[in-house]
Order: structure tokens, then C-alpha cells, then sequence
């Protein structure tokens, strides 16, 4: 059965939300050629110290920084260093914030500069995937639901979903039960209820959805070198509409 949060808790992982969107606002503004992926890291460590939150990601499980940087083939969890991003890539950034030991966790993707049809199309997929995934966390629905609305955008737009990682429930840890994967049955799996938090996660690929990890231990890339996009957000389950608590709001 998923959690569902308290008030109190929900306030806590509403700040934690507004941490990661303005982490996201203030990188997406700095990402550009020539920009590295550690002074984006920087960036984001400095949102973080400035309205005293803690980073979930700098020393998980050993992990070196507060944000992942992936390029191109690399799906997730890339390490921020210091190569230049260049004219064309294709860039996704996680980010994560505690406050008051309740996590907020959520990624995009973007261009750097000028960026081939196919690289835009694949952000514009895994966009519409976790908008329609979203949309389909509403109480009554299953969580199969919001699988099978990644998986079947990601299909209308002729590439595939990434099976061996996922999305999660978030709360007190940022990674808790249950897993959320980006496919699905619909009708199947357990049954959304309001005050359910979780981390939806779309990884949509333009090939094959095998992967590799890289030596560093991090990085997840796609065996076929094709390239790949990652969108997320923390969502609320709600009597009415869904609420995006890792959104920037008034």
C-alpha cells in the first residue's frame, strides 16, 4: 500500500518541491556551450545553501554532487565535471532537496544550443510522457495507469521507455516503495488514493532500451549509443487534480 501523507508532511515536502524547481529555473538559465556540468552542479549547490536545504544526492550511496548530469547516451545519475557542453547536445539534469528530512525530487531535459530534429524530438516525448503520467495520478486510478501513459506517449512518438530503472515512491527517503515503472497495464497494480507522493519518472530512448553502467559506478548509458531523454517530477495524488509538488508555484 502507498503512504499517504499528512498535512504537516505534505507542507515540508512542498517546500522541499519549490527547493528543486528553483534549482532547475537557475540551471536551465546557466546550461550553454562551453558551460561545464560541475559549475551547473555548483549552481544548484548554491540554491541549496541559500535557502537551507540539504542535498539527497551528494553522498548517496557515495555519490560526488548534488545534481546528475546526463549527455546524449547517458540515460541518468551522470557525474558533474569538467567537460564543456557543446553546440547540440542533449542534456538532462536531476535534482534533489531535503527540508525538514522530507525529500523533493525531480529532472528535465533541454538542448544546448542548437539541437538536431530527432534530439528535440525526444525531449518533446518525454515531456508529453510525464504530462500524460501525471494525469493519470488521480485516487480511484492504478498505478499501471501512470505506467502505461509513459510508455504509450513514448510509442506514439516512435521510441521506447527504459525497463531497467524507474520511477519511486519519495517521502521521508527518496527512494521508498513502490517502484514506478514507465510501463504498464492499465487497470493493473495498486490503487491511487489521495495523499499518495511519487516520483514519476520518464526515460525515453531513440534506441534499444538495453543499458550499461560506466566505469565511474554512475553513469547509465544506452548500449546501443543511442541517445536518450529523462523528465520528472514529484506528484501529489489529490481528491481533485494531480499536484506537481517540484513545480515552482505562486
Amino acid at each position: 500500500m502507498i503512504p499517504v501523507r499528512r498535512t504537516e508532511e505534505l507542507a515540508a515536502m512542498r517546500r522541499a518541491g519549490r527547493v528543486v524547481a528553483e534549482m532547475h529555473e537557475v540551471i536551465r538559465a546557466a546550461a550553454a556551450p562551453g558551460v561545464t556540468t560541475r559549475q551547473l552542479d555548483d549552481l544548484g549547490r548554491a540554491v541549496l545553501v541559500r535557502r537551507g536545504a540539504r542535498s539527497n544526492f551528494l553522498g548517496y550511496h557515495g555519490y560526488p554532487a548534488v545534481i546528475c548530469t546526463s549527455v546524449n547516451s547517458c540515460v541518468i545519475h551522470g557525474i558533474p565535471d569538467d567537460r564543456p557542453l557543446a553546440d547540440g547536445d542533449l542534456l538532462s539534469v536531476d535534482c534533489g532537496a531535503i527540508v525538514d528530512g522530507w525529500h523533493g525530487d525531480a529532472a528535465f531535459s533541454m538542448g544546448i544550443g542548437a539541437v538536431a530534429p530527432q534530439a528535440r524530438a525526444l525531449i518533446d516525448a518525454a515531456d508529453q510522457a510525464l504530462a500524460a503520467a501525471v494525469a493519470a495520478m488521480v485516487a480511484g486510478g492504478r498505478l499501471g495507469d501512470v505506467g502505461y501513459a509513459v510508455e504509450t506517449v513514448a510509442a506514439r512518438h516512435g521510441f521506447d521507455v527504459i525497463r531497467d530503472y524507474c520511477g519511486h515512491g519519495i517521502g521521508r527517503a527518496m527512494h521508498e516503495e513502490p517502484d514506478v515503472p514507465n510501463w504498464g497495464r492499465p487497470g493493473k497494480g495498486p490503487r491511487l488514493r489521495a495523499g499518495n507522493v511519487l516520483a514519476i519518472e520518464p526515460m525515453v530512448i531513440a534506441g534499444d532500451d538495453e543499458t550499461d553502467v560506466l566505469d565511474d559506478g554512475w553513469g547509465v548509458v544506452t548500449a546501443d549509443g543511442a541517445w536518450a531523454a529523462h523528465t520528472e517530477h514529484t506528484v501529489l495524488v489529490t481528491d481533485g487534480e494531480p499536484e506537481i509538488l517540484t513545480r515552482l508555484g505562486p
